[in-house]
């Protein structure tokens, strides 16, 4: 992934000899960026990758740390030249079954972890096109978000299991609402045989899909 480079700062030296560092008086101050618009019960938003576009309604009513969270990274575009890296794909059945997988593997960029909300608080289930929030143990959760290729019932909470990680479950958060051709073609993008630890060996895409960017976008009329 390209880094962005910004250019260094003048020192206070050559600032002084430039007059760069005086402004002159009566200049106008620049205008403070617009607050974000805010949150309403769905939110939606388009990624825009370079095989496509994917169009998601995020749940902010019933998920709303999540959406929130998301929401905050959208917002401050650090999603922005991210890839889609990882198809897992599940043998079973003759339609696409797994999921594709992006987020943000820059920790510099990254925004403390937040509070799981498991499928039983929420009411999401993991469906089609449901987007989840990747995470290792409840409450590890930061950037990282799947798209569902097939129902993946396994992934909802299970409030009765004896299983820690069954209870929990992961946090769906929305749902693909346009793009799901796209997603497949990610879903279909080669994987190396060889990148990936544990779990993941094999699911690496090679090369990975680049987000070109995410954004939120207005919800038009029913």
């Amino acid at each position: 992934m390209k880094r962005r480079f910004v250019l260094a700062a003048l020192p206070a030296m050559l600032l002084a000899l430039t007059g760069a560092a005086k402004p002159k008086k009566g200049a106008a101050k620049p205008a403070p960026a617009p607050a974000p618009p805010p949150l309403s019960d769905v939110v939606r938003i388009e990624i825009v990758t370079e095989l496509g576009t994917i169009t998601a309604d995020l749940f902010h009513k019933q998920a709303p740390i999540t959406v929130k969270n998301i929401v905050r990274y959208v917002d401050s575009r650090r999603y922005d030249g991210v890839t889609f890296y990882r198809a897992m794909k599940l043998e079973w059945g003759t339609q696409p079954n797994g999921l594709i997988q992006t987020g943000i593997r820059d920790a510099t960029k990254l925004f403390p972890p937040i509070a799981h909300e498991p499928t039983n608080v929420t009411g999401i289930k993991h469906k089609t096109g449901t987007l989840s929030l990747a995470r290792n143990a409840p409450g590890t959760a930061r950037a990282d978000f799947s798209i569902l290729m097939s129902d993946l019932s396994g992934y909802d909470a299970v409030p009765d299991s004896p299983d820690p990680e069954a209870r929990a479950g992961y946090c769906a958060f929305g749902q693909v609402v346009s793009g799901m051709d796209v997603a497949r073609k990610i879903f279909d993008a080669p994987r190396s045989a060889t990148l990936g630890e544990g779990v993941m060996k094999g699911q690496m895409l090679s090369p990975p899909v680049k987000v070109l960017r995410v954004r939120r976008v207005p919800i038009g009329p029913a």
